[in-house]
Parts: C-alpha cells; sequence; structure tokens
C-alpha cells in the first residue's frame, strides 16, 4: 500500500487540533504529501434556522475574521501554504466532502470526541464526514469521552 498522497485536514480550531496535527505528523512523515487544511463555519442563519430578527453579518464577519488568523497560525505549524487553507463557509459534512472530491484527495483527517449515547445518535461532524466520503476517513480521538 502506497502513502497517502492527498490529504484534507479538517479543523475546529480548538486547542485539540494541535492533538491532530500531531498525529499528521506522524503519519505524513518524509512522505511528499499534499496537504490541505479546512475549518468550516457554520453560518448563524443555520444555527438559528433563518428565523433571526437582526442583521448578523457583522458578527458573522467577525467569526471569519477571527478563524483565518486561527487557521494561518494553525497551518503554519504544519507548513502549509495559504493556497492550501481552505476557510468555507456551509455544512461541515457537505463541504469537507466537496473538497475532497475537488482536490481527489484520498484521505480525510478529522477530529473525534467518541461520544456515546445520545449524542451519538444525534450525530457529530466525524460521523457525518465518515458517511459519504469518498475516499478513507481518519478520525482521531481527542478530548474526553
Amino acid at each position: 500500500m502506497q502513502p497517502y498522497q492527498t490529504i484534507i485536514l479538517a479543523v475546529d480550531l480548538t486547542e485539540e487540533s494541535n492533538l491532530i496535527a500531531e498525529r499528521v505528523r506522524a503519519l505524513i512523515g518524509s512522505n511528499p504529501t499534499d496537504l490541505h487544511i479546512v475549518h468550516v463555519i457554520e453560518p448563524l442563519s443555520f444555527a438559528y434556522g433563518g428565523d433571526v430578527p437582526m442583521d448578523l453579518s457583522s458578527v458573522q464577519e467577525q467569526i471569519q475574521d477571527q478563524a483565518k488568523a486561527h487557521l494561518n497560525e494553525f497551518s503554519r505549524q504544519l507548513a502549509v501554504d495559504a493556497s492550501h487553507q481552505h476557510l468555507i463557509f456551509g455544512r461541515p459534512e457537505n463541504e469537507i466532502h466537496r473538497l475532497a472530491e475537488e482536490h481527489d484527495a484520498d484521505l480525510i483527517i478529522v477530529g473525534s470526541h467518541g461520544r456515546h449515547g445520545l449524542a451519538l445518535l444525534l450525530g457529530s461532524t466525524a460521523n457525518g464526514v465518515l458517511h459519504g466520503a469518498p475516499c478513507d476517513v481518519l478520525a482521531v480521538r481527542v478530548g474526553m469521552a
């Protein structure tokens, strides 16, 4: 089996993302790999069902500006160029799948909190990415279960 050629690393840009970065470094080693890092911002209108009686565009813009700065900082530790950093608005599972298809990825890496019970039934981003992924998915366990 040959090493993965194109990897999509999906991060939420929390402290736990650094644990995932360590795993990515170990996985890649010295193999030449085309690594893309993606952070998906779910629009506030999705979270509130679109029925918010106020303009949230300035809040959304602040969220985007902060995420862009954090993504750039996070990407530096993996030496990922700006052209391989993706800040996208939408549903995380859908956008991660789309990006993987667009770049013909052979691996998607996501963090997983290892939820059980009701939280597992309700789903998670990692679970959503796993189902319908166009390639292998590596879920790196982070945080407490």
